[in-house]
């Protein structure tokens, strides 16, 4: 492992590790969860060192079909995501030595509220409740109503005491390692870099492969041209290369970014994002039309590119679909026997 070295103190010190999630099929397992862990624990293992934020964003209404990414979930899905949330706080408190069940009654509770849009609307806020352990090392977030991606990951911000945040979804884990000391370093090197500044390192998934010669990049010629100069391999003081390339986006799958850019550049007033927003298909338009014009220095967004982009590091679970180990089984064997030819046997 590529960070095997590292002194998970000093990434600790640096960075924390927001994980957002919410309602899904595979509820109330785990399974997400965890493999968004052992994940970190294979392939950037310092990760689970740092401090952690969990925001359990909820549903909006129960109805008859789940359509998660409006928010609505059946009753049962609002039975299951109940019991997720506790799973998920046993899991997280177990997988970083915290201790597990009766552990949960020792937390530290406190409230917050996210205010969104017009202020002139008394109803323009949601209330959230929040949960920590006496160290500080794990954090709860449960909203009274859904917050959405974007006002999730921006309470979570607020409560960040590091320079660095790790943002994580609850459907992407890793599959390469990470050099997140190396990253972190790159990152406070240029962090007063005016012709270079890294802001925010995404990490590529199978659809970012070869990013820099893609038709994100070529068919624009502005586009090129700063990709053509800024491209390149950025040294740390201890001589360790990082390759990045200008990224012309804000995504919000995996990402490494710094906690006041984040909340001075997707967050600066309470009209920049709706309660139910996803960053990506809000801020993110907006940011790479800007960028097409030019103005890439003021977002400062790269992609970590190792392998000259042909290497994977992430891989997408399938949150809003997948129904977990045990269901899926089910679903693939009553497929089989549905679909299962007759033995000549049966038909004599």
């Amino acid at each position: 492992m590529h960070s095997a070295g590292v002194s998970g103190q000093l990434v600790s010190s640096l960075l924390t590790v927001i994980i957002t999630t919410s309602p899904t099929p595979s509820a109330p397992s785990t399974e997400l969860v965890s493999a968004i862990l052992s994940s970190f624990r294979i392939h950037c293992e310092a990760l689970l060192s740092c401090r952690v934020i969990v925001v359990f964003d909820t549903y909006d209404r129960i109805a008859p079909r789940a359509r998660l990414k409006k928010g609505y979930v059946t009753p049962d899905g609002a039975r299951c995501f109940d019991l997720y949330r506790q799973n998920v706080k046993r899991l997280v408190l177990k997988e970083l030595g915290l201790g597990s069940g009766s552990d949960m009654l020792n937390l530290i509770v406190g409230q917050g509220e996210a205010e969104f849009g017009y202020n002139g609307v008394e109803t323009n806020f949601v209330s959230f409740s929040t949960a920590r352990t006496a160290d500080g090392r794990v954090t709860f977030v449960e909203p009274s109503k859904r917050l959405g991606f974007g006002l999730g990951v921006r309470s979570a911000l607020r409560l960040t005491e590091t320079p660095f945040v790790w943002v994580q979804q609850h459907d992407w884990s890793l599959v390469s390692d990470i050099p997140v000391k190396a990253l972190l370093d790159i990152m406070q090197i240029t962090g007063s870099d005016e012709g270079t500044p890294i802001k925010y390192i995404c990490l590529p998934s199978v659809r970012m492969l070869s990013y820099a010669v893609s038709a994100h990049v070529l068919h624009f010629p502005v586009l090129r041209e700063l990709t053509a100069s800024l491209k390149r391999n950025f040294v740390t003081d201890s001589g360790i290369n990082i390759p990045l390339t200008p990224l012309f986006f804000w995504h919000d799958k995996t990402h490494i970014a710094s906690t006041e850019h984040y909340l001075t550049r997707i967050f600066p007033t309470r009209l920049s994002m709706m309660r139910g927003a996803f960053i990506e298909d809000t801020v993110g338009h907006r940011a790479r039309n800007q960028m097409k014009e030019g103005a890439w220095t003021k977002w400062a967004s790269w992609l970590f590119y190792p392998d000259e982009g042909q290497r994977l590091c992430l891989r997408h679970l399938q949150g809003r679909t997948w129904e977990g180990t045990e269901r899926e089984s089910e679903k693939k064997a009553l497929w089989i026997a549905r679909n299962r030819k007759p033995d000549t046997a049966e038909l004599d």
